[in-house]
């Protein structure tokens, strides 16, 4: 019998989220970021998820971090459009860039001259990225204007030029920094005449103001709330992974009594514990406090004692039909019903939820769903 540990994709709930932030942009087109194995969800399966959508309801693009994610999913049969973030890391990667018909974002003058030097048979759509602010990749604002004039002169990129740059704090309540980079961006975008791609998920659900000619969901896609505080469009997110087990054994332990390594947790009163096939082996969270939230059986407990390698204990004592072959949701949706969001659990590990989506390890059998 196989290891029960699997992680559940949902391609309708991925379909749901995406007409949501499509939705939400409004006359902004709306770049599906697929980056990172599409946070650990599949970039190829889910791409063709999206990519089969009706014309009009398509993303007209997709995003990734680097060439090796856009060869694979053109490998994998993607035709649609797909932007490079963070660009090229060598000179010679344009040829690729040519090849595949990717479109590229650069952020540093060595990216520009070799786009310049570069003769391909067709312009290369090109996103200028300018740091508004988050002080990792961009040009600085007031060099930004020169490299776009240079780049728009250039028959080798003239197709397909705007402007892109990161909020630091979109997620955030206070909206003060936040402003402060929108503010800038669309000042330079005002004097250039140029169009702009600003929103990322936080941005995409909460500031229309930002959404510009474009917007990037990105872990939206998948069902994660990233803002600080949710607000009305967040609440309408449907998880998109169910990382779904089962007990395999089960303990009856005298108060007093501890689980697992060190000891962490021990028992207040008589209490049943049950194992789980899950552990940091699999990309579980090593870090998750005791109480951390898991569904057994459709009803809410808690982990109890320190993650291992292959497995985790939860406490079934207030869950007595609880026995072997019992279902256990790590986060998702329960077949009975119940929904534990990602969010909450990296909460209780400190970390956030894209730790979570992207660190579910190989071995982790993905199955998916199709969409309706």
């Amino acid at each position: 019998m196989a290891r029960p540990l699997l992680a559940e994709i949902d391609l309708g709930a991925l379909r749901h989220n995406y007409s949501l932030a499509r939705e939400l942009a409004g006359d902004s087109r709306a770049v599906a970021v697929i980056k990172a194995d599409a946070y650990g969800h599949g970039a190829v399966a889910c791409a063709a998820a999206l990519e089969s959508l009706p014309a009009e309801r398509r993303p007209p693009a997709f995003a990734v971090a680097c060439l090796e994610e856009a060869e694979a999913l053109r490998e994998g049969g993607i035709e649609s459009s797909i932007v490079l973030l963070e660009g090229i890391f060598e000179p010679h990667e344009l040829a690729r860039v040519e090849a595949l018909g990717l479109w590229m974002a650069v952020h540093s003058e060595w990216q520009v001259s070799a786009l310049l030097a570069y003769r391909p048979a067709k312009p290369i759509p090109v996103w200028l990225k300018v740091d508004s602010g988050m002080h990792r990749l961009g040009f600085p604002p007031d060099q930004a204007a020169a490299v776009w004039e240079r780049l728009a002169a250039a028959p080798t990129c003239a197709t397909g030029l705007l402007l892109m740059s990161h909020f630091a704090t979109a997620d955030a309540v206070d909206s003060k920094y936040f402003q402060r980079q929108l503010d800038c961006m669309q000042a330079l975008a005002r004097r250039l005449d140029a169009p702009l791609c600003l929103a990322n998920s936080p941005a995409t659900l909460a500031w229309p103001e930002a959404h510009g000619a474009w917007v990037r969901p990105g872990v939206m896609l998948y069902g994660s709330d990233p803002l600080e505080r949710a607000n009305e469009a967040s609440h309408r997110l449907e998880p998109v992974m169910t990382l779904r087990s089962e007990i395999i054994a089960v303990r009856d332990l005298a108060a007093g009594e501890p689980v697992g390594y060190a000891g962490r947790w021990q028992a207040s009163r008589p209490s049943r514990i049950g194992v789980v096939a899950c552990g940091y082996g699999d990309g579980y969270d090593r870090h998750a406090a005791d109480g951390t939230p898991v569904l057994v059986a459709g009803q809410r407990t808690a982990i109890a004692g320190k993650v291992s390698m292959d497995m985790l204990t939860v406490d079934l004592t207030d869950i007595p039909e609880a026995d072997i072959g019992t279902e256990v949701v790590l986060w998702g949706r329960s077949r009975h019903g119940a929904v534990l969001s990602v969010d909450e659990v990296a909460r209780h590990c400190d970390t956030i939820s894209y730790t979570l989506l992207t660190g579910i390890l190989p071995r982790v059998p993905r199955r998916y769903t199709p969409p309706a």
